[in-house]
């Protein structure tokens, strides 16, 4: 009688929510048409949520209209030999997911072999619960996966080191994320310029050679 393999399984999870995966253009369009219905990815639909989708779909605008890495930038992100597959788990009301995606979108498209798809979290709960961070069904969550077997090479998420230390450092302090240090997070986004998720997409890349 053959056994499955943790591995096993979770090639399984994956397979069945990269059936259910959307490129990173419609994903923009979906979002777009939750703005539209006054709505929000998700189990839970609230106006809170939905009003944070209409941000945050502003936010992607803007950041996909004005992302622009330094010179040299594109250029040192590594070759990829083998087929990727970047499959980022989200939705559509998460602040940390709006800043970062457009990020991720870019350096995907300026690797060759590297594919992005998106999927939603509480549409997925077998898969984030393979992906968890500290316990916590955090998002965006990138997982690196070798597209010919499903193997996981490396993950990302949910937030670039920088912002992971601010927040790290809140919690000790004051136990709890406020909406005034949430606001700060978004300050520090627009003052980086997606160069901290640059460099920690770089460096989850060079983590193949």
């Amino acid at each position: 009688m053959e056994t499955t393999t943790l591995q096993d399984k979770i090639a399984i999870i994956l397979a069945k929510s990269l059936d259910k995966a959307i490129d990173y253009a419609t994903y923009k369009k979906m979002l777009q048409g939750l703005v539209d219905n006054n709505s929000n990815s998700g189990l839970e639909k609230t106006e809170a949520l939905a009003n944070y989708t209409q941000l945050n779909n502003k936010r992607m605008k803007r950041w996909d209209k004005t992302l622009k890495f330094p010179d040299g930038y594109l250029q040192s992100l590594p070759k990829v030999e083998k087929q990727l597959i970047w499959l980022v788990i989200t939705e559509s009301w998460c602040g940390d997911a709006a800043p970062s995606i457009p990020v991720i979108s870019k350096v995907a498209e300026a690797v060759d072999n590297l594919e992005l798809q998106l999927v939603f979290r509480d549409e997925n709960p077998e898969l984030m619960d393979q992906f968890l961070t500290n316990g916590s069904k955090s998002i965006p969550k990138l997982i690196m996966l070798d597209k010919a077997t499903n193997k996981v090479l490396g993950t990302w998420g949910p937030r670039s080191t920088k912002p992971t230390a601010m927040v790290k450092s809140q919690k000790e302090n004051y136990g709890l994320l406020t909406a005034e240090f949430k606001q700060d997070l978004q300050v520090f986004y627009n003052k980086d310029k997606g160069e901290d998720v640059f460099k920690d997409l770089r460096n989850l890349l060079l983590t193949l050679e």
